[in-house]
């Protein structure tokens, strides 16, 4: 059975890798299958799909959207999702707006308290595009002197400690899942390892979310381990990847390395195909 890998990221948000390059490196490592899962973004994975055919590489749609809940940032994964569905087009460019307005309040707090003056322009440079992130905050700093390092920025002056002073303006965690099903998808709970407790990842999960990421870089061999045990009692798709953002990147050495059985795709592929079929009859 072939290998997956359900989280990538690429130019069309905070990877450095193009989307077409990111199904190059897909084929050299073997991979049968990938979703790239853009921040509020299905650009890269529009963008990637002719390369895809070309090079026999499945790729399914995939997005990683921003949500909040009880103060703080939660990530849900979408896969399989109808990306044509104008809805669900229209939403993510609204949670686009909602991570410009969060980049400006970032800005702010370090040119205000830190002394460090960064432009939003000076940002969208560097990503290339409106859809900013703080990745593309830390390669200005390092072209500015201010740190040596991706990981300096994120621990002096871009960690959870600023983003939680931030006031969100994404949308909450219930409507993420509703608009990821609404458009024939399945949602999974991003990278739990690292960011929540055991309780924190019941509670997100008795919101209706389909999945949970079990397999990442993040998670140790005992978490691993403990999420799968939890998705397999409560009946979710066990989804993973690398959360591969590019060369040089924080788990770089992670893509190809990092991946899913593909009997765990055909779970998202049999649930998302249930999904669309019921909406179908019902006339949705």
């Amino acid at each position: 059975m072939g290998k997956a890998d359900l989280h990538i990221h690429t130019t069309a948000s905070d990877g450095t890798c193009a989307p077409g390059e990111i199904v190059e490196l897909a084929r050299s490592k073997s991979l049968n299958t990938i979703a790239i899962t853009d921040h509020d973004s299905i650009d890269g994975y529009l963008e990637a799909r002719k390369s895809a055919e070309e090079h026999s590489v499945r790729l399914i749609p995939g997005v990683e959207i921003t949500a909040h809940y009880a103060g703080k940032e939660i990530h849900v994964l979408g896969y399989n999702f109808d990306p044509y569905k104008n809805e669900f087009i229209q939403f993510l460019k609204k949670q686009r707006m909602a991570r410009l307005n969060r980049m400006e309040q970032i800005l702010d707090h370090l040119r205000s308290k830190q002394g460090i003056d960064i432009t939003i322009d000076e940002v969208k440079a560097q990503a290339k595009s409106t859809n900013v992130g703080r990745p593309h905050v830390a390669q200005i700093m390092i072209k500015k002197k201010v740190v040596a390092s991706i990981a300096e920025a994120f621990i002096r002056y871009l960690g959870l400690p600023l983003i939680e002073k931030i006031k969100i303006s994404y949308a909450g965690l219930e409507e993420v899942i509703e608009k990821i099903s609404e458009a024939g998808g399945a949602s999974s709970l991003a990278h739990p390892g690292p960011l929540y407790t055991m309780d924190e990842v019941e509670e997100y999960l008795d919101y209706g979310l389909d999945g949970i990421e079990c397999m990442h870089p993040g998670h140790s061999f005992e978490e691993q381990k403990k999420f799968i045990s939890l998705a397999q009692a409560r009946d979710l798709l066990i989804t993973g990847g690398s959360d591969f953002h590019g060369n040089g990147r924080e788990y770089d050495p992670y893509f190809g390395i990092v991946t899913l059985s593909e009997k765990y795709v055909a779970g998202i592929d049999r649930m998302t195909r249930q999904r669309k079929k019921l909406q179908m009859d019902m006339g949705i």
